[in-house]
């Protein structure tokens, strides 16, 4: 990761390792959630937007009255309201893992379109107008299908954006494929948080998995994650309780403990300061979600 992608926000999404993707349906009036990566795959439609900045990368642009761009893996980017007067901007986003797809499934040769634009997704990928528009009947139906046929429909999705016709990458640089999660060390580290998130960790226990100083494990993540390891800790957790505040009939206290936060207020203040708002408006903004299992 360069220096520039070490000053934007890592994002912990709310999909889980158990997950194939994620869809999130809305209507807004602003973008206010800061410049991130993260390690998942995103698709972004965007209608009615006129006036909105994309930033993807080192790109800039204002974008149009329709908007359908792919971010590939830990890419940097984010959509920031600008000039856009609309009250009613409405964005499908769609994420999911980065090996959903195995190497072995993309270097078959029906897949090679999808596995092309993969790679070409560092870049971010731009796709035409009327690509969008005529695509997004099929963004759009994904959200009222089950089981299987949401994975078969993603990947028509997918091939069908592979082969559209005026696709344009937007960044000059595309970023570093290493990321934390190919350290075998950081792997223990994120599996061990992965189970006991909701418990109260030692830094020491943590350090002894991998045979370091406290000292040196803090320098560790630090060095490879761009955090400490409370940061990192607090973003994995926020990351479950968002998920949560979609999915469960549960009270924020109630979410707040189980994701191993010891009061209310330490939780609402480390939530607002990950994700830029309060926990009950991110329940309010994201109602549209949709998980697969």
């Amino acid at each position: 990761m360069n220096l520039l992608e070490q000053n934007v926000h890592r994002e912990i999404t709310p999909l889980t390792p158990k997950d194939c993707f994620l869809i999130f349906d809305r209507v807004k009036d602003k973008f206010d959630f800061p410049v991130h990566f993260h390690p998942e795959y995103e698709l972004n439609f965007i209608h009615n937007g006129k006036g909105v900045r994309r930033i993807v990368g080192d790109h800039m642009a204002d974008i149009d009255d329709v908007e359908l761009v792919l971010v590939g893996p830990n890419l940097f980017h984010g959509w920031t309201l600008n000039k856009c007067t609309q009250k009613n901007i409405h964005e499908v986003t769609i994420q999911f893992h980065n090996d959903l797809f195995q190497e072995k499934l993309l270097s078959r040769s029906i897949m090679k379109p999808i596995q092309d634009m993969f790679e070409n997704s560092s870049h971010g990928i731009l796709f035409s107008k009327t690509t969008a528009e005529e695509l997004y009947p099929k963004i759009k139906s994904i959200m009222s299908l089950q089981g299987l046929e949401y994975f078969l429909s993603l990947i028509s999705l997918l091939h069908s954006l592979a082969i559209s016709e005026g696709q344009k990458k937007l960044s000059t640089y595309s970023p570093v494929t290493e990321d934390f999660h190919n350290s075998d060390k950081i792997k223990i580290i994120y599996d061990y948080l992965q189970e006991n998130f909701s418990k109260k960790i030692k830094v020491q226990d943590l350090a002894s998995l991998i045979n370091m100083t406290e000292v040196t494990f803090g320098r560790f993540m630090k060095s490879r994650t761009g955090k400490t390891f409370i940061e990192y800790l607090n973003d994995m957790r926020i990351g479950f309780a968002s998920q949560w505040l979609l999915e469960k009939d549960a009270s924020i206290a109630e979410i707040a403990y189980s994701c191993g936060f010891n009061n209310v207020s330490n939780f609402n203040r480390v939530f607002k300061a990950n994700k830029g708002c309060t926990p009950s408006k991110y329940k309010k903004d994201f109602e549209g979600i949709k998980r697969v299992f």
